[in-house]
C-alpha cells in the first residue's frame, strides 16, 4: 500500500473525516509547520495529519515546574511526548486539509481545517523543526447492514440530543438536516457525542462503518439512559467544537 509523509499535529482530541477543525497555533513547532504549509501552492491541498495523544501533553511546558522549580522546560518538536513519540500517540489518525491558514501580526496562526481520510501511523520523525510521520491510508469499508444501522443510529441520536438538551435545561435546535449516508452518519455521531478520547478513538479506528454504527447504537442507548436519570449534565454544545489551543 502506498504511504505518504506529512506534518504531524498531535491533539488531545480525535478528528473524524468530514469534521471541521479550528486551531489557534502559537507554539513555535506548530508555527513552523504552518509556515511550511503556506509554501504549498494555493491550488494544491495543504495537508497535515492529526493524531490523538495517548500519553503526553498537547502544549509543552513553558516554565519551570515541579518537583524541580529550576528545571528548564523541554523544547523541540517532540516536547511533551517523551523519548519515543511514536508510543505517545494513537496509531490511527486523520488527514486534515487546511482551507484557511492565516498568520496574525504576532506570528501566531488561525487555522481552519477539515478531516478527510483515516491514516495509520507507521513512524514518527523528530529531526526537523516539527514532527512528521510516515502514514498509510486506512480504507473505509461499509460492512454488513450499514444502511439499516445508520437509520437506527439517527433515531437514537435524536433521542440523545433531546435528553441532553433537557438535562442542560436548554431548547434543542430543530430543522437541521442530518445526513443519511452511513459513513457520514457514523463520523458525525462519533464527533457529536459527549465521550472521552479513548472511546472516540475506538470509533475512529473501527474496522468498518457497520461496526462503528453498532458501537454507537450501544453507546447512544446507554448514554441516553444515564442522562434520563440525572437532574443536570454539563456538556459541550453538540453543534460546536472547541478551539484547540494549538
Amino acid at each position: 500500500m502506498t504511504t505518504v509523509r506529512l506534518p504531524l499535529f498531535p491533539l488531545n482530541s480525535v478528528l473524524f473525516p468530514g469534521l471541521v477543525l479550528p486551531l489557534n497555533v502559537f507554539e513555535e513547532r506548530y508555527r513552523a509547520m504552518m509556515r511550511e504549509l503556506l509554501k504549498t501552492p494555493e491550488d494544491e491541498p495543504r495537508r497535515f495529519a492529526v493524531v490523538a495523544i495517548r500519553d503526553g501533553h498537547e502544549v509543552a511546558p513553558s516554565a519551570p515546574g515541579m518537583p524541580d522549580p529550576t528545571a528548564l522546560p523541554e523544547r523541540g518538536p517532540a516536547a511533551g511526548f517523551g523519548p519515543g513519540p511514536m508510543k505517545a500517540f494513537h496509531k490511527v489518525g486523520c488527514v486534515a486539509d487546511a482551507a484557511t491558514v492565516r498568520e496574525r501580526a504576532d506570528g501566531t496562526f488561525e487555522v481552519l481545517a477539515t478531516g478527510t481520510t483515516r491514516v495509520r501511523l507507521l513512524s514518527v520523525d523528530a529531526s526537523g523543526p516539527f514532527l512528521t510521520a510516515e502514514l498509510e491510508p486506512v480504507p473505509e469499508e461499509p460492512g454488513d447492514e450499514a444502511g439499516a444501522l445508520a437509520e437506527g443510529v439517527l433515531r437514537a441520536f435524536r433521542q440523545y440530543q433531546k435528553r441532553l438538551a433537557g438535562a442542560r435545561e436548554r431548547s434543542l435546535a430543530t430543522g437541521a438536516e442530518l445526513p443519511d449516508e452511513p459513513g457520514v452518519v457514523s463520523y458525525l455521531v462519533a464527533a457529536a457525542m459527549v465521550l472521552d478520547t479513548p472511546t472516540k478513538q475506538r470509533l475512529l479506528q473501527a474496522p468498518d462503518t457497520a461496526s462503528r454504527l453498532r458501537d454507537e447504537l450501544k453507546l447512544l442507548r446507554a448514554e441516553t439512559a444515564i442522562i434520563r436519570s440525572l437532574p443536570s449534565l454539563p456538556a459541550p454544545d453538540l453543534t460546536r467544537g472547541p478551539t484547540n489551543l494549538n
